[in-house]
């Protein structure tokens, strides 16, 4: 699984691809661009006879591209990031963001492409795939995608939420040292708890919540069961990161805060709020406290009036 933040900072998890399904996707796809290829040039063979050989030569070129860059552009922009390879298997090519696949950029993958598998044998891409977190190609990276699985097995159980007797407590943690692969291994755990028995649901809990509190303080209160505390920290730690995104969106977008309609006083009003004045008559003067005399201090000095 993976995290993608969309243009309205929520954090949305996906399947990537694994290399395999992508592998077999692209199988698909050369094969039917070889179909489409020998077709093609068995009919301009035909036509060869009343045909320059210059025009032929220039139009095998222009078939050649058309089908290796035109195919997959053509696909993955007509159908929101799906070749028939990828449809097959399931697959699909979305933003980094999680929006749907533009025109730049299939026309970026598709321009890698030509270079990664048809000119190196697919090298590049598999080097990149195999160094990329996510398993991007070139073609990937330039163009800003990430290809996910649309059939993967869905996660079972509701999502993570706060315990409440916990929410105070978690709202004091220290989550900055907790690893992301600790969190995925309490994350997974969490979701397929109902799925397991009551002696793995014991056993697993203590091992991964022993292995977070390592990296998290402070210590849970006494008594706490460690799906429980996994839940807390896991809320908290995906509570702070969409507050988080919201701060970074609302800077990008210029956001200010909204002003008060009205602006505090710079002192503190002592006594009651003075009385409306009649327009053009003196003020009278307000009666006030009498002035104490002048204490001396143990330095001989009076304070200021």
């Amino acid at each position: 699984m993976s995290e993608v933040v969309t243009g309205d900072a929520v954090v949305v998890e996906v399947r990537v691809a694994q290399m395999p399904s992508r592998a077999l996707a692209f199988v698909i796809d050369m094969t039917v661009q070889l179909v489409v290829l020998i077709g093609a040039y068995m009919l301009l063979g035909a036509f060869a006879v009343v045909s320059d050989d210059a025009m032929l030569g220039a139009a095998m070129i222009v078939l050649l591209v058309l089908v290796m860059i035109g195919y997959p552009v053509l696909f993955e922009t007509l159908s929101r990031g799906r070749s028939l390879g990828k449809l097959a298997l399931g697959l699909r090519v979305v933003a980094d963001d999680g929006s749907p696949e533009r025109f730049r950029q299939a026309l970026f993958r598709g321009l890698a492409g030509l270079v990664e598998f048809w000119m190196f044998s697919g090298a590049p891409a598999l080097i990149s795939s195999l160094v990329s977190q996510r398993g991007k190609r070139l073609g990937d990276i330039f163009a800003g995608t990430i290809v996910i699985s649309d059939r993967g097995p869905r996660e079972s159980g509701q999502a993570i939420l706060m315990p409440p007797p916990l929410a105070a407590w978690a709202a004091t943690l220290e989550l900055s040292q907790l690893p992301e692969e600790v969190a995925q291994a309490a994350r997974q755990y969490l979701m397929r708890w109902h799925d397991l028995t009551p002696q793995a649901q014991h056993d697993m809990g203590v091992r991964i919540a022993t292995q977070t509190a390592a990296f998290v303080s402070p210590a849970a209160p006494a008594g706490v069961p460690p799906h429980a505390y996994l839940s807390a920290v896991l809320a908290e730690r995906r509570r702070r990161e969409e507050a988080r995104f919201a701060r970074q969106a609302a800077l990008a977008a210029g956001a200010a805060p909204r002003p008060t309609p009205y602006a505090p006083y710079p002192y503190q009003q002592q006594g009651p709020y003075p009385q409306a004045q009649p327009q053009g008559a003196p003020r009278r003067p307000q009666p006030g406290p009498a002035p104490e005399p002048p204490k001396a201090t143990p330095g001989g000095f009076a304070p200021p009036q």
